[in-house]
């Protein structure tokens, strides 16, 4: 990847890729870590916003730093050799949990909005990640290249077409909130994606060496997510009874933009799939540290794993798996916020 202009939207891409996933791009993780607040979910949106963007870039500066070329490592110079190891065993967890929650997520758009079986709709995720899997990191940014910029076009005319055009429905929020605890599952929200997004981070990091370069990305990144968290908080806040959807952003575009429902659903299915090679592309790291076999048959393993938790269902996993995680993921983003930068 060349140090240009372009390699910073290259970098902003695979980074919103990350981040963007099954709860996000279906609109189940807007909807529980913000839209259920009301009108303060969307100053919750701003503090997770600034965390995407200031401590995203200082894990890849910190990577660049110690020359670390897995998160791996990272963990072990935020909270040491002996504290890293079992952060690292958690992160492995937190990792195969979420990558069975994207593989559910898959099936379910299957199911709820194409009327097909869930399964095909898992084994399908299956066999496309196995295919740019052997791809390594080329695979994951070309993935990334194409779908992230569809997104932000889509959820653009979505916010135009179901919010502007038609005017804000206020009174079809699920209520508004003045507990701070709105302000605790923002945080816990960006502390969640970015533990989780580090597993992509760190070896990209490491490969593109220019922090001028990474901090350019971490920006352009950081801000392509608030607005697009900010456009699906909107599109979602007119959408009656939105908490009884497991996929409520394909349904508001199927009530303003029915035309484009099914290219919609392709977006949605494509941001799925980013996180889960992004995830298998962590996971296989880490498991290779401790297995010396061939990758193709991690990533086996590995899909095996996740698709037999996936059976749990996508609502339940989603609702239980992700706060959790969330709040665990708060120690990570403490050590995070006051180590400071190594040296050049």
């Amino acid at each position: 990847m060349s140090q240009s202009r372009g390699s910073a939207f290259q970098l902003a891409f695979v980074y919103v890729g990350t981040v963007v996933g099954a709860g996000f791009a279906t609109g189940r993780e807007i909807v529980e870590f913000f839209l259920r607040f009301g009108w303060t979910g969307l100053a919750g949106i701003l503090i997770s916003g600034l965390m995407f963007t200031f401590l995203g870039a200082k894990i890849m500066l910190i990577s660049v730093r110690i020359n670390a070329k897995s998160y791996q490592e990272l963990n072990k110079f935020l909270f040491g050799q002996t504290l890293g190891k079992f952060v690292n065993v958690f992160m492995l967890m937190v990792l195969l949990g979420v990558t069975s929650v994207m593989l559910s997520g898959a099936g379910a758009i299957f199911e709820e909005q194409l009327g097909l079986s869930n399964q095909a709709g898992m084994l399908v995720t299956i066999a496309l990640s196995l295919f740019v899997m052997m791809s390594g990191v080329k695979g994951i940014f070309s993935v990334n290249v194409i779908v992230v910029p569809l997104l932000l076009f889509f959820s653009v005319i979505v916010l135009f077409d179901s919010f502007i055009f038609s005017g804000p429905a206020v009174h079809k929020l699920p209520g508004l909130s003045a507990k701070p605890d709105w302000i605790v599952a923002a945080v816990s929200y960006g502390a969640f994606n970015l533990s989780l997004a580090q597993a992509v981070l760190v070896p990209i990091a490491s490969e593109l060496k220019s922090e001028r370069l990474i901090k350019k990305g971490a920006l352009i990144g950081g801000t392509l997510l608030t607005l697009v968290l900010i456009s699906s908080f909107l599109s979602l806040s007119t959408l009656p009874n939105v908490l009884l959807y497991e996929i409520p952003m394909a349904q508001v575009v199927y009530i303003v933009q029915h035309s484009v429902h099914i290219i919609y659903l392709f977006i949605i299915f494509g941001e799925v799939f980013t996180s889960v090679i992004g995830n298998l592309y962590g996971l296989e790291k880490q498991i290779n540290e401790y297995i010396h076999i061939k990758s193709l048959y991690i990533f086996i393993l590995i899909l095996l794993t996740v698709y037999l938790t996936g059976q749990i269902g996508y609502g339940k996993l989603i609702s239980t798996i992700y706060p959790l995680f969330g709040q665990l993921s708060l120690v990570f983003i403490f050590f995070l916020m006051f180590k400071k930068l190594p040296k050049r």
